[in-house]
Parts: C-alpha cells; sequence; structure tokens
C-alpha cells in the first residue's frame, strides 16, 4: 500500500528568460499587472532550460523525497516527452500507475518570468485532460491518501470517481485546486468537496469559490461545503488555518525568490507528507514553509525540494513565525 498517490498533470517544462516590461491596466476588479513584449518582433531569450513539471509529479517528487511511498496516477502521451517525464519519477523512486495514451501528446508549459519574480505560464493540457476511470487499474491505486491536484475535462470526473472510490475503500483525499477551477465556483466543485478531508488552495482560489471576505471566514465557509481541514496561502503573507478553535497563520522566512514555479505544490505537498508523519499542526505549517521557500529560491517546481533531514535543518535554521489566535 502506497502512503500517497498523487493524481494530477504532467508536463514538460520550458523555462524561457527573455528581456520583457511590466505593465498595469485597470479592470472592473482593479488594477492588474501584465507582462508586456513588443508587437511584431523577434525577442531573443537569454536561457533557455528544459525541466519536468505538473502538479502530479511535482507532489509526487515532494513526497517521495520526503521519505514516503509514493505513486503517481495520471495519463501519458505518446512520443519522447513522456519518456523523460517517467523516467525522472523512476529516478525519484516514484511508481507510475497511470494511463498511456496513443492518440495525445504530454503536457508541455513555458513558463515566462517577470521583472518582480513573478511569473505567466503558457500551458498545453495534451493527455491530462483525457484520464477516464475505467482506464485505471484499481488494484494498483492501494493508498493512506490520494492528492488530487487540478485537473479539467473528462480527468475532472475522473477525480469526482476516484474521491467516491477513495471514500469507500477508506482511502483520504487532500485537493488542491487551480485557478481554472475555482471560478467555476462551489456548485460544480460540490462533489469533490464533499468527499474531500484536507483542502488546500490561495486566497484567490478561496474568493472564486466562496467569494470575498477576511482569511478565517473563508476557511469557516469553504469547511461548510464539506472539506474537514481547510488551508489558505497568501504568498509573502503565509499561510492560514483552523484547527480545534484557534486561528493559525504562519508567516515564512524572508527569502530571494527566483521563480515561484511549484511553490505551492512545495507546501501542500510537505504539509500532507508532515501529518501522514503524524506531526502536530504547527511542525507541520512550518516544514510545509520551509520547503516552499527552498522552491522558490530555485529555477524548477522540483529543484528545491528538499529530504527530509535537511528540511528539519533549514526549518530550525530559518524557522517560519507561527501566529495563534483562540477563535
Amino acid at each position: 500500500m502506497y502512503d500517497v498517490i498523487t493524481v494530477g498533470s504532467s508536463t514538460i517544462d520550458v523555462f524561457a528568460d527573455v528581456e520583457s516590461e511590466e505593465i498595469k491596466i485597470k479592470t472592473k476588479d482593479g488594477e492588474e499587472e501584465l507582462i508586456a513584449y513588443p508587437a511584431g518582433s523577434k525577442i531573443l531569450i537569454k536561457e533557455l532550460n528544459f525541466l519536468t513539471g505538473g502538479g502530479g509529479t511535482n507532489t509526487a517528487v515532494a513526497f517521495s523525497r520526503l521519505g514516503l511511498n509514493v505513486a503517481y496516477l495520471g495519463k501519458m502521451g505518446q512520443g519522447s516527452n513522456s519518456g523523460l517525464i517517467v523516467k525522472r519519477l523512476r529516478k525519484e523512486k516514484v511508481k507510475f500507475v497511470g494511463v498511456n495514451s496513443k492518440t495525445f501528446h504530454a503536457g508541455y508549459s513555458v513558463i515566462l518570468d517577470s521583472l518582480s519574480g513573478d511569473r505567466t505560464i503558457l500551458t498545453y493540457k495534451g493527455a491530462n485532460n483525457h484520464l477516464r476511470f475505467s482506464e485505471i487499474n484499481k488494484r494498483k491505486i492501494k493508498a493512506k491518501w490520494f492528492y488530487f491536484s487540478s485537473m479539467i475535462g473528462e480527468s475532472y470526473k475522473t477525480l469526482e470517481k476516484l474521491a467516491i472510490f477513495g471514500k469507500e475503500n477508506g482511502i483520504k483525499i487532500a485537493f488542491n485546486p487551480s485557478n481554472y477551477l475555482a471560478e467555476k465556483g462551489s456548485e460544480f466543485l460540490g462533489k469533490l468537496l464533499l468527499n474531500t478531508d484536507l483542502l488546500i488552495l490561495n486566497k484567490e482560489e478561496s474568493e472564486l469559490i466562496v467569494g470575498k471576505g477576511e482569511i478565517k471566514h473563508l476557511i469557516q465557509k469553504l469547511m461548510e461545503l464539506g472539506p474537514k481541514e481547510v488551508i489558505i496561502t497568501d504568498g509573502k503573507k503565509g499561510a492560514y488555518t483552523i484547527s480545534k478553535n484557534y486561528f493559525y497563520n504562519v508567516v515564512p522566512h524572508k527569502v530571494h525568490a527566483v521563480e515561484t514555479t511549484g511553490a505551492g505544490d512545495a507546501f501542500a505537498s510537505t504539509y500532507l507528507a508532515s501529518k501522514i508523519m503524524g506531526k502536530e499542526i504547527i511542525d507541520s505549517l512550518k516544514l510545509a514553509s520551509s520547503n516552499s521557500g527552498s522552491v522558490v529560491q530555485n529555477r524548477g517546481a522540483k529543484n528545491g525540494l528538499l529530504e527530509y533531514k535537511p528540511l528539519l535543518l533549514e526549518s530550525k535554521k530559518y524557522p517560519a513565525k507561527i501566529k495563534k489566535k483562540k477563535i
């Protein structure tokens, strides 16, 4: 039996380092920052890096490096790119228990960095959108936890069915949605949220699901939809949760962010891994914050992920601050 089976996308990530400008525009909801490039120009790429990514494989690697027995469930496309992804998973001691496609190509992303260190991602989902529940070998997916990252199309319907399968077979569910799922609202996500044990998402995503409000109230509204535990992240302000009538805020140690891709995956997977290892909530939040901080200091979603002992040392050397208030 696996400790965790991650279910989500797998991609080849291309990091393109190019000259760009940042502009701000006014929208109906306020201001929005955009990365701008001259129209009709040929723009030179200063540096190009090819890495593997996707929420499903990023978190699988994170769990594995922390010492858990992990498998990845997704749909691999045809061609050499999927071979590179599977090879990386094998190197990281992650078992592939998914499906191979003869029709679709592997997922592919182009990551464009801004001057502020944030990024814009151009994503081709490919085979990731076409995972069918009927294709999955149910005998291979015995686990303590399913970790769901964001999936759309036919694959989202499969997440709903896997959640029910999990509940029927004693498998707990962790869910980390994205903006393009959150914007569909609570009614669309209802079946999945009802079967979720741990929901981890950022502030923007939480507001798309339940409306704007203070983070404490957002957590409470989300818990009313089914999840037993909710964590909301909010960039440099850290992460928030409610447990046993206490409101927690973990504030990360300041680091120099090179690139933020994978920070959310690192936080969510490390928190769940710590929980599986029996850590108390404060220790779990601190470890999650430290691993996320390590990732943003590196290019790529996997390069900064720490193994368990180095993560403990990092967390003690540069501890995150925990604020705790009685509700």
